[in-house]
């Protein structure tokens, strides 16, 4: 029976979880607020207050997260979140970056 607990420990330990990656959204002197938090609740799945608490945060810094996921899916949100700033002509930049 040992051994087989063994065996499953070392195939564990093998396993590697992928990579995470934050999405950043960055400050901008043109990109309504309002819009910044209907992003921030249509892509990344936030609460009303905790949109706007996060909206405030890049308003007041030069950026912040905005969530953290594996890599598919953050370039995915990015993607869509630049890609709705664009077609309101917002020069909103939102970039997946991945964590040390």
């Amino acid at each position: 029976m040992a051994v087989k607990d063994s065996i499953k420990d070392q195939a564990k330990s093998k396993t590697k979880l992928p990579r995470q990656y934050q999405v950043l959204i960055y400050n901008d002197d043109f990109t309504p607020m309002d819009f910044v938090v209907d992003l921030l609740i249509q892509i990344f799945d936030k609460e009303e207050e905790a949109a706007i608490a996060l909206m405030m945060s890049i308003h007041t810094g030069s950026s912040a997260v905005a969530g953290v996921y594996p890599k598919d899916i953050a370039e995915t949100k990015a993607a869509e979140a630049v890609w709705r700033a664009r077609e309101e002509k917002y020069p909103l930049k939102v970039e997946a970056v991945c964590l040390p």
